[in-house]
């Protein structure tokens, strides 16, 4: 098979670069659309080109060539994956898979125990909780119906301004359905390690978007910086105490990033500065990249079916 079956392996490493500068430069929604499909993507492309190499390692094999009616020393003549590289991809797609079922079923868990613990909370179905927790925290939890929860510590911690601020952000976050975006993501980063940093550039970016939404809701942006920072500083203090309720709600949810000091500035930044311009030759750029991909990815599995009709038609001769 040739040098650019190789080409789905290495894309997201350099995906993985320019992940974070995506998030910040692109407009958050077309940021998270972008990263989240460019994850999954790669992350399809990248599997099936390990599956490609295994097949092309095994029909080497006398034993897997009979089954295919395919001539071995046929396959092991033209361009096919070596035997060694075949174990070695089946290997890695392998763990990928088992790797994907894990965050699946941890995901889908997490989800089940949030909207018992929700239901437990709201008691009449609301779809905004407020509990009654000294504790500083605030987070939509996922689903049909999607809910909001919200502690009275953090009311407590912010102006009535600032926690409509707050509430714009996390309806933003139930309204777009962003813990669908993140799921993706984190699914690929399963199957794909190297996928991790667009994994963390949606997560940042779904948040921006909220961001951006607060803003659009309360026409503020200095006040959506400040209520931001402030909801930072209660929810970082409130995360170095004992679990509560509240935990196993935020376990699935789309955790607002507020507690992480390396995303808050720069969220902090961005929202006392003008919105991200549409920068179009930069998303074309990325979506290139991907497309690339995957035709690689096509391409290898072309010209896999060539050699296994060749094999097929060596045998018939």
């Amino acid at each position: 098979m040739r040098v650019m079956v190789f080409l789905p392996l290495i894309v997201p490493v350099l995906a993985a670069v320019g992940a974070r500068p995506l998030a910040e430069r692109l407009p958050p929604r077309m940021a998270t659309w972008l990263l989240t499909l460019s994850s999954v993507v790669l992350a399809v492309a990248s599997g099936a080109v390990l599956g490609l190499l295994a097949l092309a390692g095994a029909m080497s094999l006398p034993v897997f060539a009979s089954l295919g009616s395919l001539s071995a020393r046929a396959m092991s003549r033209v361009d096919a994956a070596p035997l060694l590289l075949g174990v070695i991809a089946a290997a890695f797609l392998a763990a990928a898979a088992l790797s994907v079922l894990r965050a699946a079923w941890l995901r889908i868990s997490a989800l089940i125990s949030a909207h018992r613990e929700a239901r437990r909370l709201s008691g009449d179905g609301r779809l905004l909780v407020i509990v009654k927790d000294a504790r500083a925290d605030a987070y939509a939890v996922p689903g049909w119906p999607a809910r909001i929860v919200v502690t009275s510590g953090m009311l407590d911690s912010l102006t009535a301004a600032e926690s409509e601020v707050l509430l714009a952000h996390e309806r933003a976050h139930t309204a777009a359905r962003h813990y669908l975006f993140l799921a993706a993501a984190r699914l690929s980063a399963a199957a794909n390690p190297m996928l991790r940093p667009l994994a963390a550039a949606v997560s940042y970016s779904i948040e921006r978007w909220a961001d951006e939404q607060a803003v659009r809701v309360t026409g503020n942006r200095p006040l959506a910086a400040r209520a931001i920072a402030k909801a930072a500083l209660a929810s970082a203090a409130a995360h170095s105490g004992p679990g509560t309720a509240t935990h196993v709600l935020g376990a699935a949810g789309d955790k607002a990033e507020i507690s992480r000091a390396g995303s808050v500035p720069r969220r902090v930044n961005a929202l006392l500065g003008p919105p991200p311009p549409q920068r179009f030759v930069l998303l074309a750029l990325a979506i290139g990249l991907v497309v690339v991909s995957s035709l690689a990815a096509l391409h290898a599995a072309d010209d896999l079916h060539a050699m296994i009709e060749f094999a097929q038609a060596v045998v018939l001769a």
